[in-house]
């Protein structure tokens, strides 16, 4: 694995010709945590224990090739899966995926609060994507050159003090413009116990006009998207 320093000049000139052909498959275990399989490489995201918002749901003990983790905190970077843990700002290379990773505020106040969380941009099957699952920061103009248009945007939409809330993730989704979005870290059934997060319906009314899709557990999202923006929604 190679690690060096971030650098804007490094995001803008590596990731667009680390494409590889083929779509991805993604798997959703709740709250943040995906596994997306594509390109020969597998990425995991925001692997969690069942705490917090995220008690009574199964733990994605899974292997993949990178596990990409917006923070240390337990319900977005817990070390109970087998692969390349990265959770800090840098630029990486693991497993034939580049990957860049640059810091931003966890909560609306500097950081002051939740400390920094990481940002995540990588390109895999030939997509690329974005992983804004752990921040309620909106984003400076240097984040959205850093992000581009992705493909496929993951964010959080569930709201409470360290998540973006419905009105802040869809004015991320119009800024960024994505393809294909697959909201997150929200809240599905009854509330935990001291969970701040709400459910989808807020965010899904604030993107009236966008088409949904429902998923389910599982997604193939191929090459070649519309120029469009739909939202994935997975169970």
């Amino acid at each position: 694995m190679l690690v060096r320093p971030l650098a804007s000049a490094l995001i803008a000139a590596a990731l667009p010709g680390a494409a590889i052909a083929g779509g991805v498959t993604i798997t959703s275990y709740g709250h943040s945590a995906l596994l997306i399989n594509g390109g020969g490489q597998s990425v995991l995201v925001n692997p969690f224990k069942a705490v917090g918002c995220a008690k009574g749901l199964r733990e994605p003990r899974v292997n993949a090739t990178v596990i990409l983790a917006s923070s240390q905190l337990a319900d977005e970077g817990a070390r109970i899966a087998g692969g390349t843990f990265l959770s800090k700002p840098g630029s990486y290379r693991v497993g034939g995926l580049k990957l860049e990773g640059f810091a931003a505020p966890h909560d609306r106040v500097g950081g002051r609060r939740f400390g920094q969380s990481t940002l995540w941009r990588w390109q895999q099957g030939g997509l690329s994507f974005a992983h804004l699952g752990g921040t309620a920061a909106q984003l400076s103009g240097e984040d959205k050159v850093l992000l581009g248009r992705p493909d496929v945007l993951i964010i959080g939409v569930g709201g409470g003090a360290k998540v973006y809330n419905a009105a802040e993730a869809a004015k991320v989704v119009k800024e960024l413009n994505p393809r294909r979005v697959i909201p997150v870290q929200y809240v599905s059934g009854p509330t935990p116990a001291g969970c701040d997060q709400s459910g989808i319906q807020p965010f899904l009314d604030a993107m009236a006009g966008t088409e949904v899709r429902r998923a389910g557990t599982t997604l193939s999202v191929p090459t070649g998207l519309g120029d469009g923006t739909v939202i994935d929604v997975m169970r």
